[in-house]
């Protein structure tokens, strides 16, 4: 059978609307959206970048009481896990305005019990893979196509995924091909990702945003980004995992999708940076319904529901983030985040309500200024119909201890990373306190104590 490609017209318009509009949206301020690169003076641009970046994270879970276990929960044992990534940034202007990204990337490794058992998993260099051996895949493989819209120049300085470039302060960019959504959306400026950062799953994005992915975290997409001084939208149309936690991804637009935008303030604090993002989403695709797996389980056996997929059920969502500089060396951070909860989590993780806080502090204060300092919380809830079905003893792709006893999960993490010498070197100690592991109260305490290795070249 052969595999369709088409295009649905109400995600298409709903985009064209959304950027058509916000050409009218008054805008105030003239500071530069920071989800690009640092800016400096004009200077030469580049045609080909290079970059390489490892990391190595090692965890360590010691038992934890247990009144009950089910398929998916965190074992109550006693575990020792670890991952390792590797990652080749390769990037090339193409034409004016044009640049190209390719990514290979190698990953094995195990998130604690599989990175099952709780909704704030613990590693986000792990995946929901059952093998842990090392595999090569494409992580991204992407073109961005730049247009300016004034010649204010700021410049974009070289990294990952991101040639020296003269851009201006006001440009429209297309992205098309294979990346991650989180690449473009719920950038937070404090809270980098879990090679460098924070390493909670619900920590490196907002946790009530099912973002579209396969398996691996990445997705075929179509996205825009018109920034305008201190303004930036964002819109992306996105492929769906053909099945939930899947590793494919549907190319059948017309039956699964997922529409993404986003509206970000870039602004001043007693001249310190601080951004504003709302951000909003609609999957739709073949997936069940808590409340009707509930009404149709047999009495002998928990509901099921992959019994009850069905194509155009849609699962929808907002998110509120922010970051701000406080002082030159300390920010703080916190993200906000709801979705619908009555239709099955089907990519990210199992988090229909989501409240995070943290700040992260410079070591440019004892004269570190390589090495940060960080401290956040999470409180994760469940929607009614979803605390229902894993009660009655409903396995989702990462939950299901067979029972559920109800209260939010809370997860603390404090790291510090330290950078041994000049070269790009990071040594991380880290460890994270979580209640109530996969919402259920008759569950832990438990405490999983980490070291990670980071290299960038």
């Amino acid at each position: 059978m052969s595999t369709r490609y088409t295009i649905p017209i109400q995600p298409l318009a709903i985009i064209t609307l959304l950027f058509l509009s916000v050409l009218w949206f008054p805008v105030y301020g003239q500071n530069q959206d920071m989800d690009q690169a640092p800016h400096t003076d004009s200077a030469r641009q580049s045609r080909v970048n290079l970059h390489f970046q490892t990391t190595y994270i090692y965890q360590y879970k010691p038992s934890f009481s247990a009144s009950y276990s089910g398929q998916h929960s965190l074992s109550k044992e006693e575990e020792k896990q670890n991952s390792l990534t590797g990652t080749m940034f390769f990037g090339a202007r193409l034409w004016h305005g044009a640049e190209v990204y390719i990514n290979p990337e190698i990953a094995g490794g195990s998130g604690l019990s599989g990175a099952s058992g709780m909704g704030a998993s613990t590693n986000g260099e792990t995946f929901r893979v059952g093998d842990p051996s090392p595999t090569l895949y494409l992580a991204r493989a992407y073109l961005k196509q730049t247009f300016a819209l004034n010649k204010k120049a700021i410049v974009a300085g070289d990294g990952f995924n991101q040639l020296q470039t003269n851009y201006t302060t006001r440009t429209l960019a297309f992205y098309l091909g294979k990346l991650c959504l989180g690449d473009i959306f719920d950038i937070n400026n404090c809270a980098g990702g879990p090679r460098t950062s924070f390493m909670n799953w619900c920590l490196m994005n907002n946790g009530a945003w099912d973002y579209a992915a396969n398996v691996r975290g990445y997705t075929f997409c179509f996205a825009t980004a018109l920034q305008w001084d201190n303004m930036t939208y964002k819109a992306a149309l996105a492929a769906l995992p053909t099945v939930a936690n899947g590793a494919k991804l549907s190319t059948d637009l017309a039956k699964e999708y997922s529409i993404n935008a986003e509206v970000t303030r870039a602004h001043k604090l007693r001249n310190k940076d601080g951004h504003l993002r709302l951000l909003g989403y609609c999957n739709t695709g073949n997936m069940g319904n808590y409340n009707q797996a509930i009404s149709q389980r047999w009495a002998w056996l928990g509901p099921d529901i992959a019994d009850t997929r069905q194509h155009g059920r849609t699962k929808y969502g907002i998110g509120l983030n922010f970051d701000q500089q406080l002082t030159r060396n300390l920010g703080v951070f916190g993200r906000l985040g709801w979705n619908d909860g009555q239709n099955e989590t089907w990519c990210f993780t199992e988090a229909d309500q989501t409240l995070s806080l943290g700040a992260v502090l410079n070591g440019a204060g004892w004269k570190r200024k390589d090495d940060n300092l960080g401290v956040a919380i999470i409180v994760n809830g469940l929607s009614a119909a979803h605390q229902q079905y894993l009660a009655l003893g409903g396995q989702g792709f990462q939950l299901g201890d067979g029972m559920l006893n109800y209260a939010n999960e809370t997860v603390a993490e404090f790291y510090y990373s330290f950078k041994p010498v000049s070269a790009g070197i990071w040594l991380t100690l880290d460890y994270q306190f979580g209640l109530n592991p996969g919402y259920n109260h008759d569950r832990g305490p438990v405490n999983v104590f980490s070291v990670r290795a980071h290299v960038e070249l």
